[in-house]
Protein backbone atom coordinates (compact mmCIF):
# COMPACT_ATOMS: atom_id res chain seq x y z
CA UNK A 1 0.00 0.00 0.00
CA UNK A 2 1.43 3.68 -0.76
CA UNK A 3 2.68 6.09 2.07
CA UNK A 4 1.64 9.37 1.66
CA UNK A 5 2.29 10.49 4.93
CA UNK A 6 4.96 12.69 3.46
CA UNK A 7 2.52 14.67 2.10
CA UNK A 8 0.75 16.79 5.24
CA UNK A 9 -2.45 17.89 2.90
CA UNK A 10 -3.27 14.48 3.63
CA UNK A 11 -3.32 14.77 7.59
CA UNK A 12 -6.16 17.22 6.96
CA UNK A 13 -7.91 15.33 3.66
CA UNK A 14 -7.00 11.46 4.37
CA UNK A 15 -6.91 9.37 1.35
CA UNK A 16 -9.98 7.06 1.04
CA UNK A 17 -7.73 4.84 -1.31
CA UNK A 18 -3.99 5.36 -1.09
CA UNK A 19 -3.43 3.37 -4.41
CA UNK A 20 -5.89 6.10 -6.06
CA UNK A 21 -5.01 9.68 -7.46
CA UNK A 22 -5.95 12.53 -4.38
CA UNK A 23 -7.42 14.78 -5.98
CA UNK A 24 -8.07 18.68 -4.49
CA UNK A 25 -10.22 20.70 -6.33
CA UNK A 26 -13.90 22.27 -6.65
CA UNK A 27 -16.37 22.40 -9.19
CA UNK A 28 -14.94 25.87 -11.06
CA UNK A 29 -13.86 26.14 -14.68
CA UNK A 30 -9.93 25.30 -13.95
CA UNK A 31 -11.03 22.45 -10.87
CA UNK A 32 -13.51 20.46 -13.15
CA UNK A 33 -10.88 19.77 -15.99
CA UNK A 34 -8.62 17.41 -13.74
CA UNK A 35 -11.63 15.44 -12.57
CA UNK A 36 -13.10 15.55 -16.18
CA UNK A 37 -9.84 13.87 -17.82
CA UNK A 38 -9.60 11.58 -14.61
CA UNK A 39 -13.16 10.17 -15.65
CA UNK A 40 -12.18 10.43 -19.06
CA UNK A 41 -9.34 8.21 -18.51
CA UNK A 42 -10.83 5.64 -15.82
CA UNK A 43 -8.23 6.41 -13.74
CA UNK A 44 -8.99 5.77 -9.66
CA UNK A 45 -9.23 8.87 -7.56
CA UNK A 46 -10.05 10.66 -4.49
CA UNK A 47 -12.13 13.75 -4.60
CA UNK A 48 -11.43 15.93 -1.44
CA UNK A 49 -13.69 19.16 -1.83
CA UNK A 50 -11.65 22.58 -1.27
CA UNK A 51 -13.80 25.35 0.83
CA UNK A 52 -13.15 28.79 -0.92
CA UNK A 53 -15.42 30.23 1.53
CA UNK A 54 -13.41 28.97 4.81
CA UNK A 55 -10.49 29.82 3.15
CA UNK A 56 -8.86 26.12 2.59
CA UNK A 57 -7.04 26.54 -0.21
CA UNK A 58 -4.75 29.04 1.67
CA UNK A 59 -4.35 26.54 4.80
CA UNK A 60 -1.23 25.16 5.67
CA UNK A 61 -2.21 21.58 4.32
CA UNK A 62 -3.42 23.23 1.20
CA UNK A 63 0.05 25.24 0.51
CA UNK A 64 2.27 22.67 1.33
CA UNK A 65 1.01 20.78 -1.76
CA UNK A 66 0.43 23.97 -3.84
CA UNK A 67 2.90 27.42 -2.93
CA UNK A 68 0.34 29.29 -5.21
CA UNK A 69 -2.63 27.91 -2.96
CA UNK A 70 -4.89 27.55 -6.02
CA UNK A 71 -7.01 24.53 -7.03
CA UNK A 72 -7.07 22.21 -8.50
CA UNK A 73 -4.27 20.22 -7.19
CA UNK A 74 -3.08 16.55 -7.19
CA UNK A 75 -1.47 13.52 -5.65
CA UNK A 76 -0.29 10.72 -7.54
CA UNK A 77 0.72 7.39 -5.57
CA UNK A 78 2.24 5.87 -8.31
CA UNK A 79 4.04 8.87 -10.28
CA UNK A 80 7.17 8.16 -12.17
CA UNK A 81 9.55 5.72 -11.36
CA UNK A 82 7.05 4.82 -8.97
CA UNK A 83 6.97 6.88 -6.57
CA UNK A 84 4.89 9.39 -5.22
CA UNK A 85 4.28 12.70 -6.76
CA UNK A 86 2.14 16.16 -6.17
CA UNK A 87 1.80 18.32 -8.67
CA UNK A 88 -0.44 21.97 -9.01
CA UNK A 89 -1.30 23.64 -11.89
CA UNK A 90 -4.16 22.44 -14.14
CA UNK A 91 -2.07 22.46 -17.26
CA UNK A 92 0.87 20.83 -16.20
CA UNK A 93 -1.87 17.92 -14.24
CA UNK A 94 -3.46 17.43 -17.27
CA UNK A 95 -0.14 16.56 -19.51
CA UNK A 96 0.96 14.51 -17.15
CA UNK A 97 -2.52 12.34 -17.22
CA UNK A 98 -1.99 12.12 -20.69
CA UNK A 99 1.06 11.22 -20.63
CA UNK A 100 1.25 8.90 -17.66
CA UNK A 101 -1.88 7.03 -19.84
CA UNK A 102 -0.83 8.14 -23.51
CA UNK A 103 -4.21 9.06 -24.02
CA UNK A 104 -5.99 12.32 -24.90
CA UNK A 105 -2.65 13.88 -26.70
CA UNK A 106 -1.31 12.68 -29.96
CA UNK A 107 1.14 10.05 -30.11
CA UNK A 108 3.62 11.81 -33.23
CA UNK A 109 5.44 14.99 -32.13
CA UNK A 110 3.67 17.10 -34.54
CA UNK A 111 -0.03 16.96 -32.71
CA UNK A 112 1.52 16.60 -29.55
CA UNK A 113 3.59 20.29 -29.82
CA UNK A 114 0.36 21.64 -31.43
CA UNK A 115 -2.25 20.35 -28.73
CA UNK A 116 0.17 22.01 -26.45
CA UNK A 117 0.42 24.83 -27.92
CA UNK A 118 -3.70 25.31 -27.65
CA UNK A 119 -3.14 24.35 -23.88
CA UNK A 120 -1.22 26.91 -23.43
CA UNK A 121 -3.18 29.55 -25.42
CA UNK A 122 -6.38 28.82 -22.56
CA UNK A 123 -3.54 28.79 -19.63
CA UNK A 124 -2.41 32.23 -21.10
CA UNK A 125 -5.56 34.17 -22.60
CA UNK A 126 -8.83 32.16 -22.52
CA UNK A 127 -8.50 31.27 -18.35
CA UNK A 128 -6.89 34.92 -17.27
CA UNK A 129 -9.17 37.10 -19.26
CA UNK A 130 -12.38 35.11 -18.99
CA UNK A 131 -12.09 35.39 -15.59
CA UNK A 132 -10.95 39.04 -15.55
CA UNK A 133 -13.97 39.80 -17.28
CA UNK A 134 -16.42 37.78 -15.51
CA UNK A 135 -14.77 39.54 -11.95
CA UNK A 136 -16.07 43.13 -13.12
CA UNK A 137 -18.87 41.67 -14.57
CA UNK A 138 -20.46 40.36 -11.90
CA UNK A 139 -18.85 40.13 -8.56
CA UNK A 140 -17.17 43.95 -8.77
CA UNK A 141 -20.23 45.46 -11.01
CA UNK A 142 -20.76 47.97 -7.93
CA UNK A 143 -17.21 49.18 -7.65
CA UNK A 144 -16.74 50.05 -11.31
CA UNK A 145 -20.18 51.28 -11.47
CA UNK A 146 -19.17 54.95 -12.80
CA UNK A 147 -15.69 53.62 -14.53
CA UNK A 148 -16.63 50.95 -17.19
CA UNK A 149 -13.48 50.55 -18.81
CA UNK A 150 -12.34 47.62 -17.03
CA UNK A 151 -15.16 45.33 -17.77
CA UNK A 152 -15.34 46.56 -21.58
CA UNK A 153 -11.88 45.47 -21.80
CA UNK A 154 -12.06 42.20 -20.62
CA UNK A 155 -15.33 41.91 -22.38
CA UNK A 156 -13.50 42.89 -25.93
CA UNK A 157 -10.41 40.44 -24.81
CA UNK A 158 -12.83 37.69 -24.18
CA UNK A 159 -14.74 38.37 -27.52
CA UNK A 160 -11.33 38.30 -29.42
CA UNK A 161 -10.45 34.85 -27.88
CA UNK A 162 -13.67 33.46 -28.80
CA UNK A 163 -13.07 34.51 -32.53
CA UNK A 164 -10.22 33.29 -32.35
CA UNK A 165 -11.50 29.73 -30.81
CA UNK A 166 -14.59 30.34 -33.48
CA UNK A 167 -12.07 30.56 -36.69
CA UNK A 168 -9.95 27.01 -35.16
CA UNK A 169 -13.26 25.09 -35.03
CA UNK A 170 -14.31 25.78 -38.44
CA UNK A 171 -14.97 22.29 -40.36
CA UNK A 172 -13.36 20.36 -36.92
CA UNK A 173 -15.21 18.83 -34.17
CA UNK A 174 -12.48 19.19 -32.01
CA UNK A 175 -9.73 22.12 -31.75
CA UNK A 176 -7.25 18.94 -32.45
CA UNK A 177 -9.80 17.77 -35.63
CA UNK A 178 -11.19 14.26 -35.39
CA UNK A 179 -9.30 13.76 -31.74
CA UNK A 180 -11.01 14.75 -28.70
CA UNK A 181 -8.05 15.93 -26.81
CA UNK A 182 -6.72 17.93 -23.36
CA UNK A 183 -6.68 20.89 -25.75
CA UNK A 184 -10.67 20.57 -25.39
CA UNK A 185 -11.09 19.91 -21.72
CA UNK A 186 -8.83 22.57 -20.09
CA UNK A 187 -10.75 24.92 -22.98
CA UNK A 188 -14.38 24.62 -22.94
CA UNK A 189 -15.37 24.80 -19.01
CA UNK A 190 -14.14 28.48 -19.33
CA UNK A 191 -16.55 29.21 -22.15
CA UNK A 192 -19.51 26.99 -20.38
CA UNK A 193 -18.29 29.07 -17.29
CA UNK A 194 -18.64 32.40 -18.61
CA UNK A 195 -22.08 31.58 -20.29
CA UNK A 196 -23.70 29.40 -17.08
CA UNK A 197 -22.04 30.76 -13.99
CA UNK A 198 -21.15 34.49 -15.31
CA UNK A 199 -24.83 34.45 -17.03
CA UNK A 200 -22.92 36.62 -19.57
CA UNK A 201 -23.73 34.64 -22.74
CA UNK A 202 -25.39 37.83 -24.06
CA UNK A 203 -22.89 40.37 -22.72
CA UNK A 204 -20.75 38.51 -25.29
CA UNK A 205 -22.50 38.18 -28.04
CA UNK A 206 -22.32 34.17 -28.06
CA UNK A 207 -24.73 34.01 -30.27
CA UNK A 208 -21.83 35.53 -33.21
CA UNK A 209 -19.65 31.53 -32.33
CA UNK A 210 -21.54 29.08 -33.51
CA UNK A 211 -18.76 26.85 -33.72
CA UNK A 212 -17.77 27.35 -30.42
CA UNK A 213 -21.42 26.77 -29.43
CA UNK A 214 -21.36 23.90 -30.65
CA UNK A 215 -18.22 22.33 -29.42
CA UNK A 216 -18.58 23.21 -26.24
CA UNK A 217 -22.29 21.24 -26.17
CA UNK A 218 -20.51 18.31 -27.86
CA UNK A 219 -18.24 18.42 -24.92
CA UNK A 220 -20.76 18.39 -22.44
CA UNK A 221 -22.85 15.69 -23.86
CA UNK A 222 -19.84 13.07 -23.14
CA UNK A 223 -20.62 11.12 -20.56
CA UNK A 224 -17.44 11.61 -18.49
CA UNK A 225 -17.94 15.50 -18.21
CA UNK A 226 -21.20 14.98 -16.82
CA UNK A 227 -19.52 13.35 -13.99
CA UNK A 228 -16.24 15.53 -13.81
CA UNK A 229 -18.49 18.71 -13.87
CA UNK A 230 -19.87 18.33 -10.94
CA UNK A 231 -16.73 16.99 -8.86
CA UNK A 232 -16.43 17.44 -5.84
CA UNK A 233 -19.96 17.44 -5.37
CA UNK A 234 -21.11 19.08 -2.50
CA UNK A 235 -21.42 17.23 0.77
Amino acid sequence: MSDLSSFPITKRWPPKNPEAIQLYSLPTPNGVKIAIALEELGLAYDAHRIDFSTNEQKSPEFVSLNPNGRIPAIIDPNGPDGKPIGLFESGAILVYLAEKTGKLIPADAHGRYETLAWVMFQMGGIGPMFGQFGHFFKFAADKVANNSYPMERYRDESQRLLSILEARLEGRSWLMGEDYTIADITTFPWVEGARKFYGAADVLDYASFPNVLGWVDRALARPAVKIGMDVPAKP
